[in-house]
């Protein structure tokens, strides 16, 4: 056993066995002889096993078992456990009950443990047994990682057997249980020098982790167990990798576990030199700091959340025939309040696929040409060619073109969006019909580019017109955690203590909150993905709205309405040759 004790408190040791150390912990080592290598078709013929704490064995239980089947000959010549030895032996469902109780909460260690523990979770299925789920070692796992090529050539029993001058096995199950016990020991006074000290240590250690996780495990020591956002820094001090978590400690620990497989991640680990944890009220506060850490600092082993400013709008412009126009940002005039504007998009192509919705539903113009009350008939080449709609081709008055085209686009995006829906499936059914698929999913898929985008807008936007919102949610261990909005952004977060009056507590959080002034739009204050955030942890079933400025409210008939038809549309596109009813118009009128 390592020399070196961790001394561990009581909770670590009732709450977590992997956190006992190696000394507390009790093993049972165990070794089976079968008639075969797969339990599917090969019995159990003999159980050995060794129960130890502390480096003194507890005591062993041993016994043959018949298999209800003969014994191979050349498993006979390996084991001297022949078919008639075994005749007068108990079965297994008399002899599986006391093993489990006999290893009844211990941790298993077997050498080559899937095959042993393979054939036991095969039997307990078999028999009836609930499976336990105990804790497993592998002791030629950890052999593979603790031993060099250089010290012992290969990881069998007998090999380790003989370097640590131990026990020698003996292909007969009691034997080679003691000989694992030895080498087990052995084992363990060799992970202290690569600081495993615990339970979970040996069991991760065993695992396929890599050379650079192994090294830099480090720095995930003393990092704190409460929810925030963790950075991991270049030796200039750079933003590596940013995330967060309920615990930092027990989220960064997972960067160096056998689980952790991305090559990107790999990467980054060999670059980082410290992790930076920021401790944060609740995991809202958390989530939001991340982004915006994110935002602010483009991580390079960072995927999303990097670029927030890089939106687009759909925006109708401010001419006698508006059009429809991608911009990339919005203007603080008039024409914006008054639902001139539809997004954010997360590119040019989604705002053009819901484009492309819109002048399917309405007879908005698509030519980039400058038109007045004065503009000469034919305008443009696309007039002549029939693809520019009335204000050019039929001399449609200011006042007619804003009625049946601009007005139910201002319309849709302020409420109700069921004139264009209800066109667009007019136009479906009838591809439909006429048997056109292939241009009804085209239309299937502008339309669900054009709800998606309603959607998300209208959600939006109920947030962000409220200008303070103070909200709170049971906090797991007791009182409160609370949280400040102003249009949509995060400005001030904190938890009350158990058992008091959270007012003082909302108070100071009011008093330090930040200020902010409002920009044009559904997202004026912050970016939508925070916005969404804010939004997702107030909609919990426990959340409670403690004080508002103003109302919060959707469009009775908003676009909500229409998530049902949503999912159909996302649903048939997913199959792309098949046609698929998606017409649902109990939502339209």
């Amino acid at each position: 056993m390592p020399s070196i004790f961790v001394q561990q408190t009581i909770d670590q040791l009732l709450d977590d066995p992997e956190a006992r150390s190696l000394r507390d912990t009790t093993f049972v080592v165990v070794d089976l002889e079968t008639t075969g290598g797969s339990p599917d078709d090969c019995g159990i013929t003999e159980i050995g096993a060794v129960k130890t704490l502390g480096g003194e064995e507890l005591g062993e239980f041993g016994t043959l078992v018949n298999p209800d089947q003969p014994v191979p000959p050349y498993v006979a010549v390996l084991t001297g456990i022949t078919t008639a030895m075994l005749a007068p032996a108990p079965r297994l469902p008399e002899v599986l009950p006391a093993f489990l109780e006999f290893a009844k909460g211990a941790v298993w260690v077997a050498h080559n443990a899937p095959y042993d523990v393979g054939f036991l979770k095969a039997a307990c299925a078999r028999f009836g047994y609930p499976w336990p789920h105990p804790k497993v070692l592998d002791t030629a796992a950890l052999a593979r990682r603790a031993l060099t090529k250089d010290e012992v050539p290969n990881r069998k029993l007998a090999t380790l057997a003989g370097y640590f001058r131990t026990r020698v096995p003996s292909h007969r199950a009691l034997d080679d249980a003691r000989a694992t016990v030895d080498v087990l020991h052995g084992l363990f006074a060799r992970l202290a020098g690569h600081k495993v000290f615990t339970l979970g240590d040996a069991i991760e250690f065993a695992r396929a982790v890599s050379p650079v996780q192994r090294s830099k495990r480090h720095l995930a020591e003393g990092l704190p167990d409460v929810p925030g956002v963790y950075v991991f820094r270049a030796p200039d001090n750079r933003p590596l990798y940013v995330g967060t978590s309920r615990s930092i400690a027990t989220r960064v620990k997972s960067y160096f576990t056998a689980a952790e497989k991305r090559a990107r991640i790999s990467e980054m680990l060999t670059a980082a030199s410290r992790v930076e944890a920021i401790e944060c009220a609740h995991s809202l506060e958390a989530e939001v700091r991340e982004l915006r850490l994110i935002a602010a600092h483009k991580p390079p082993y960072n995927r999303r959340s990097k670029f927030p400013e890089r939106v687009h709008w759909l925006r109708l412009t401010a001419e006698a025939y508006p059009r429809l126009s991608v911009v990339r940002q919005l203007g603080g005039d008039a024409a914006t309040e008054a639902g001139s504007y539809l997004g954010p998009f997360a590119s040019t192509k989604a705002a053009e696929l819901a484009a492309a919705a819109v002048y399917d539903a309405v007879p908005l113009r698509q030519c980039t040409h400058k038109l007045s009350t004065r503009t000469p008939r034919p305008a443009c080449a696309l007039a002549e060619l029939g693809r520019c709609p009335a204000p050019c081709e039929h001399r449609i008055s200011v006042e007619e073109y804003q009625e049946v085209a601009a007005q139910p686009f201002r319309t849709a995006t302020r409420g109700d969006l069921g004139p264009l829906v209800e066109a667009l499936l007019s136009r479906i059914d009838g591809f439909a019909a006429d048997r056109r698929y292939e241009e009804a999913g085209v239309l299937r898929g502008r339309l669900g580019a054009l709800l998606r985008a309603t959607i998300r807008m209208q959600r939006l936007r109920s947030l962000t017109v409220i200008a303070q919102l103070i909200a709170a949610r049971p906090a797991t261990r007791g009182g409160w955690e609370l949280a400040v909005v102003r249009h949509g952004r995060l400005v001030a977060a904190g938890t009350s203590a158990p058992r008091v009056h959270p007012q003082p507590t909302i108070d100071a959080l009011l008093a330090s909150a930040e200020t902010v002034r409002p920009g044009p739009g559904p997202t004026p204050c912050a970016s939508a993905e925070e916005s969404e955030r804010v939004l997702a942890w107030l909609e919990q079933p426990d959340a409670r709205l403690v004080e508002m400025s103003e109302g919060w409210s959707l469009p009775a008939v908003g676009a909500g309405r229409f998530r049902d038809l949503l999912t159909k549309v996302e649903r048939a596109a997913t199959h792309p040759y098949v046609h698929h009813h998606v017409t649902d118009r109990s939502s339209v009128h």
